[in-house]
């Protein structure tokens, strides 16, 4: 277009000249004006030819296309997806991807989508009298394994098609029964002692039987133990809170296993429980030091000898081992000779306030809460946990942990 613009100005330029030149060499206006007339119907002729042009390529000019992606095209979305998902057409699945065929079968490409989900308000939506015309969203059951629960989520696409996508809501679902479980146990636990509390007192406030010297002292005594109880349970729930919420801060300092074993054995070994002389310690001489929070790691090993102690039977050993394994972990074990436990409890010890003799546990002083701080305790210090038990035999709770390693050119802290 520039160059056309430059064109005209040139010939515009010379139909100037060309008239004063004329006008010099013949002295005529006449002539002169005949070449100046000349000169601009020469520019208007070159002028309408440019327009002319331009509106020609205008007209030839192709049309943006508004197509939608091709089938295949959609069907390279829908590999690349990591969760189920097909497009239905006409109650059909027309094209589904890996983990679709996985969870509903192989036998669904190109089935009707009713075969694959039985599920009446995922049909309505999908091959109904409602078929879905806007995105839309439910919640369904009955894929995979029976504890599965699936949010399934529509899109409509093009010409008829609709995009389904289904995301598994397991785990959500399972943190909020837990969550439920967690209140309800935590209620339970504070509100039986509380109750037996609230009765003692009431009793204690009658004229007769609350002056009786020898009722009131066993009243009191009830009721101290049950504060007591109250209160290793709001600490352990306090600790447990603590220790999650530095989940995500992996400990870095050093901690020499074989000093702390024995510094929390010698505390059992001095209390009143008679049970503490029976603490055993099996130690590998020149331990490296493991990578940890001492005060966590501290707390755990009272935990795991506590439980040994108490469900161990009587005058029986219980064991605590520490030794260095390969790959640049260290082990340290309690092993009590007991009733063990029955297979189906291990996968639960760890849950909060799960027991597998509820009234035993009580009794015993137990909150239900030690085992699922040893739990996270070792989550936050990257190590493993086993459960090993034979009923009639007893129970050995096994915790690896990472050795402490120094950064490259640093000598690191010395081992607490």
């Amino acid at each position: 277009m520039a160059r056309v613009d430059r064109s005209i100005f040139i010939l515009f330029l010379s139909g100037v000249a060309a008239t004063i030149i004329v006008f010099a060499l013949s002295g005529s206006w006449e002539a002169a004006f005949a070449c100046g007339i000349a000169s601009l119907f020469g520019v208007a002729l070159l002028f309408d030819a440019q327009e002319r042009g331009a509106a020609t390529a205008l007209a030839r000019r192709p049309e943006p296309t508004t197509r939608g992606p091709s089938l295949e095209e959609i069907d390279t979305v829908l590999q690349a997806l990591p969760n189920p998902c097909f497009v239905v057409h006409r109650g059909r699945i027309e094209r589904c991807n890996g983990p679709a065929l996985a969870l509903l079968g192989r036998h669904i490409a190109g089935q009707d989508v009713r075969l694959a989900l039985r599920h009446p308000a995922a049909i309505d939506l999908l091959a109904g009298a409602n078929v879905a015309t806007a995105p839309a969203r439910i919640e369904i059951a009955g894929l995979g394994t029976a504890e599965q629960s699936w949010e399934l989520d529509v899109q409509p696409i093009q010409e008829g098609r609709l995009l389904v996508l289904l995301f598994d809501q397991s785990g959500r679902q399972a943190t909020e029964r837990m969550r439920v479980d967690f209140v309800a146990n935590a209620s339970h636990e504070l509100r039986t002692p509380l109750a037996g509390i609230l009765g003692f007192i009431e009793t204690l406030r009658d004229p007769v039987a609350g002056a009786d010297q020898a009722t009131r002292e066993r009243f009191l005594t009830i009721m101290d133990g049950e504060a007591r109880r109250m209160q290793r349970l709001v600490d352990d729930l306090m600790s447990l809170s603590r220790i999650e919420a530095e989940k995500y801060r992996p400990p870095n300092q050093p901690v020499a296993l074989p000093p702390l074993i024995e510094e929390v054995v010698a505390v059992f070994r001095q209390g009143q429980n008679k049970r503490g002389q029976d603490v055993v310690v099996e130690m590998e001489v020149d331990m490296p030091p493991v990578r940890g929070d001492r005060a966590q790691l501290s707390q755990l090993l009272h935990n795991l000898i506590s439980n040994a102690l108490k469900y161990g039977a009587p005058n029986t050993p219980v064991t605590v081992r520490a030794y260095k394994l390969n790959q640049g972990m260290a082990e340290v074990s309690v092993t009590d000779q007991g009733d063990g436990i029955t297979p189906e409890h291990l996968p639960r010890l760890t849950e909060r306030f799960y027991r597998v003799d509820s009234s035993r546990s009580r009794a015993m002083g137990g909150t239900g809460l030690g085992l699922a701080i040893v739990k996270h305790i070792v989550q936050r210090h990257g190590g493993i946990l086993h459960l090993d038990s034979t009923v009639g035999v007893g129970t050995t709770v096994r915790v690896e942990l990472p050795l402490f390693s120094a950064p490259a050119g640093e000598d690191g802290p010395a081992a607490s």
